[in-house]
């Protein structure tokens, strides 16, 4: 299909004044396809050619001005409107339109629990033109009016509130201004639970099948979504700009969530049908704090062009950590996207296919291409870039610079010009400044302290900066305890700009000094000698889990950089987990130290010693909560006790028994878990994996079975996964991903040596068959991470040499070679 390049977007938006949609789906065609009319009033401002975007099973009719188009000049996606001349023009469309399996388009799930069907769109990017005929760019904004037939005993949701007509007709209300890719729909037999909030009509929904489940919950995510919404009507003076809130959890979604505006769009995971951590819980509420930031950046006001995607999302990144801090009993979230989201940035922004947070708009000729940069770096270190901003030049200009950016802006389009202008007018700083420095630049500075002390005994600090962006820290001093228990005590946080004008006097000599304490830059730091050995003895004595997070991603980024042995990593979390706290951080460190250290980073002879540490880790973890009174960290040491068990005896035994001595119950995600593991250690087989799912028969079962057959050690297992992946084309995104996790297992190296050779031509040809939603999961899920040797990076070299994968892809391959890469330089040291 043909990309839109951004000199095409730029002459249609000069060309084209689109008015209004009106858009009529009849979803009760069949099984694979619907039917999509569509009639486009628009404007055009000279006379000229322009095209029209769909992608269609069948191409019905088309009709401009009361003309029939010949529908045979579709050509891929597009569809040229020749002659057009200056003034008003109606272009109607008749199409039938394929569900897809992919989470792409409107997307059509079938839920194996009780047989009933939903649907649900996802347009991001280009996918509107596989539900109906559009000017499919974001700054070609129109009214979109929408009306849809849908079986008996469905529910269609929309952007605006829906209704009713009878029949199985619906109707939504006309939308404001909106771009093409946030309109939305969900239909089917929706659960729903609806209120109202300041006269907006509010909704929550889910699958009839994950009714119990929502509603457990249903007053946690109102709760969540009420004080954020108060909470962002106190800080943006532009009122929440649509008529209703609906949020609706779907199947087989393929991102955490989508903006659509008045009709987010959340995987339904977050629906949770089994025990789950305050801390995922946090992140549930973090999503919904994200997502509602874009109802005004990202929706109200949208970017031009893909190039600043990041306006949208560092922004509601930022905004849903801070806001879920400020409004909610989650006062903690900073931890969490310190030692989890931040990482994500860090290890982004070290690949060679890094990019500025604002790149050039002349590194994103294209929708391919902006596709690729939906990354740890729009999302994680464009959400830290604010914060540093915020904290040089505080809360009260941002805000006032937001919302004069709202104001400007409102159901329009904007650049980073726009928005850095309306930064500039609130504050006499150098916004544009900082923005080159911070916004336009990649890589990650490192900071290291450098202690001196003068002749009269008096010592200094000195900051060594190895890059060149400003930064605004603050510097913990730490002393030990004075009671001689083990334990830190902070001294005093000093405020130090980077560079220095001069250096910063500390006083005495700090047992630590901590870099970046408080983490509002976004930087590695590094320790002095003896600020680390009091690191390696006494980090969990430090009081405060943000600084506590500070220092394990120092230890991460030393172990990633190769100044920190690897197994170091796994002894200082048998030290100092025991006494943590922090699920955010037990969580975060446990999986480094397990999926990276263990997996990856230390060579095969040494993985059991350090499987072995971790059991002996999560057993004391284990034993530290028999008392019930911290269940949320039981629940993390049991899941990776089971998923680091080296031998079946005490997992099976749980599975045998229904329970954990002293609890947890097995619910089914611990069930699947087990099974998963029993079926890597060759413990259990098919009948036993066929009968679990006889009692859990759920889409997370079905997802579960597959894991665990992909998993089995037997070669007519290993077979079946591949052909199911590769070949067959029949698996769901979910079910793909699925089989991809359980297909690779490092015990298993020798029984899937000749598919680490067989991936690369396939996963080529499935990606461009299937397209960018399971090229990403081809690239994620089904790569083969534990194949760490030179021959597997010539192979993955090869192919991005010669194979031309699909962008999607190739994104994937590039980065998990990289990956691959430092994994190899970490093992020889």
């Amino acid at each position: 299909m043909s990309v839109l390049t951004r000199d095409e977007a730029q002459t249609r938006a000069k060309l084209l004044d689109v008015h209004h949609y009106g858009i009529e789906l009849d979803l009760t065609r069949g099984d694979e396809t619907f039917d999509s009319r569509t009639v486009i009033r628009f404007t055009a401002r000279a006379d000229a050619d322009t095209f029209v975007e769909l992608k269609p099973a069948e191409l019905r009719s088309v009709t401009l001005d009361g003309q029939p188009l010949d529908p045979q000049t579709l050509v891929e996606n597009r569809l040229s409107l020749h002659g057009l001349t200056a003034g008003e023009h109606e272009l109607r469309v008749d199409a039938a339109m394929r569900y897809s399996r992919t989470g792409e388009g409107m997307h059509r799930f079938t839920d194996p629990t009780d047989g009933e069907t939903y649907l649900y769109t996802q347009l991001f990017m280009e996918d509107v033109q596989r539900v109906f005929a559009a000017f499919d760019q974001p700054d070609l904004k129109a009214v979109f009016e929408l009306t849809v037939t849908a079986p008996d005993g469905w529910t269609v949701l929309a952007n605006g509130v829906t209704e009713h007509l009878g029949q199985g007709h619906w109707k939504a209300a006309p939308t404001p201004l909106i771009s093409t890719y946030l309109v939305a729909v969900a239909a089917g037999p929706w659960h729903s639970v609806r209120t109202e909030h300041h006269g907006l009509p509010f909704g929550i929904h889910c699958r009839r099948s994950l009714a119990p489940h929502l509603d457990a919950d249903a007053d946690e995510i109102l709760d969540v979504t009420r004080a954020c919404f108060d909470r962002y009507h106190e800080k943006f003076d532009e009122p929440y700009p649509f008529d209703s809130y609906d949020q609706a959890f779907v199947p087989e979604f393929n991102a955490g969530a989508m903006e659509n505006p008045g009709l987010v769009t959340f995987r339904d995971e977050f629906i949770y049908r089994s025990a789950v951590t305050d801390t995922e819980r946090q992140t549930r509420a973090m999503v919904i704090a994200h997502e509602m930031a874009h109802m005004w950046f990202g929706d109200l006001v949208t970017l031009r062009w893909w190039d600043d995607i990041w306006l949208n999302e560092s922004f509601a990144e930022y905004m849903g950590y801070q806001t879920l801090t400020e409004a909610t009993r989650f006062t903690d979230t900073w931890t969490d996207f310190g030692v989890a989201r931040k990482a994500w940035g860090y290890d982004a922004d070290q690949r060679p296919s890094t990019h500025p947070v604002a790149p050039d708009p002349d590194a994103v000729p294209d929708t391919a291409s902006a596709m690729l940069n939906f990354d740890g770096i729009s999302y994680a270190k464009g959400a830290s870039a604010l914060r540093q901003l915020v904290a040089w030049l505080g809360e009260k200009d941002f805000l006032a610079g937001i919302n004069t950016h709202f104001a400007r802006h409102k159901f329009a389009n904007a650049t980073l010009a726009d928005f850095i202008d309306s930064l500039a007018g609130a504050t006499e700083r150098d916004v544009h400044a900082w923005a080159e420095s911070w916004l336009r630049t990649t890589g990650v500075d490192t900071l290291t302290p450098q202690i001196t002390t003068g002749d009269d005994g008096t010592r200094t600090l000195t900051v060594a900066r190895d890059g060149n962006r400003p930064h605004r820290i603050a510097v913990g001093l730490y002393d030990q305890t004075l009671t001689g228990e083990r334990g830190l005590t902070l001294r005093e946080r000093l405020d130090i700009d980077v560079p220095q004008a001069e250096p910063a006097a500390i006083g005495k000599r700090p047992a630590l000094l901590l870099l970046n304490d408080g983490d509002l830059s976004y930087a590695k730091v590094r320790f002095d000698p003896e600020s680390f050995t009091t690191v390696r003895d006494g980090l969990s004595g430090l009081p405060d889990p943000l600084t506590r997070a500070v220092v394990w991603n120092a230890l991460r980024d030393a172990v990633r950089d190769g100044e920190l042995p690897a197994m170091a990593y796994v002894d200082a979390a048998r030290a100092h987990l025991p006494h943590e706290t922090d699920l955010a951080l037990v969580q975060g460190v446990l999986s480094f130290a397990s999926a990276h250290v263990a997996d990856r980073y230390l060579p095969a002879e040494d993985r059991p010693t350090a499987l072995a540490t971790l059991t002996d880790l999560c057993r004391d973890l284990m034993r530290r909560t028999e008392d019930g009174s911290h269940p949320g960290l039981r629940l993390t040491a049991v899941r990776h006790y089971i998923d680091v068990a080296a031998h079946p005896d005490t997992i099976s035994a749980w599975f045998s028994e229904g329970t954990v001595p002293g609890g947890p119950e097995l619910d089914p995600e611990l069930r699947w878990r087990i099974l998963g593991r029993l079926a890597v250690l060759g413990a259990i087989d098919d009948a036993v994996i066929d009968a679990e799912l006889v009692q859990d028969p759920s889409a997370t079962g079905q997802e579960g079975a597959a894991r665990c057959r992909a998993a089995l050690p037997d070669p007519q297992a290993k077979r079946a996964a591949w052909e199911s992946m590769f070949t067959t084309d029949n698996l769901s995104n979910y079910l793909f991903t699925a089989t991809a996790q359980g297909f690779w297992q490092p015990e298993q190296a020798d029984l899937v040596r000749e598919y680490v050779t067989r991936y690369w031509p396939d996963a080529v040809a499935v990606a461009a068959r299937r397209g960018p939603a399971i090229a990403e999961a081809a690239g994620r899920w089904a790569f083969p991470t534990h194949a760490i040797s030179p021959e597997t990076l010539t192979l993955g070299e090869a192919c991005l040499r010669d194979a031309d994968p699909i962008p999607a892809l190739r994104r994937k391959l590039a980065d998990q070679l990289d990956d691959l890469t430092r994994a190899l330089r970490v093992r020889t040291g």
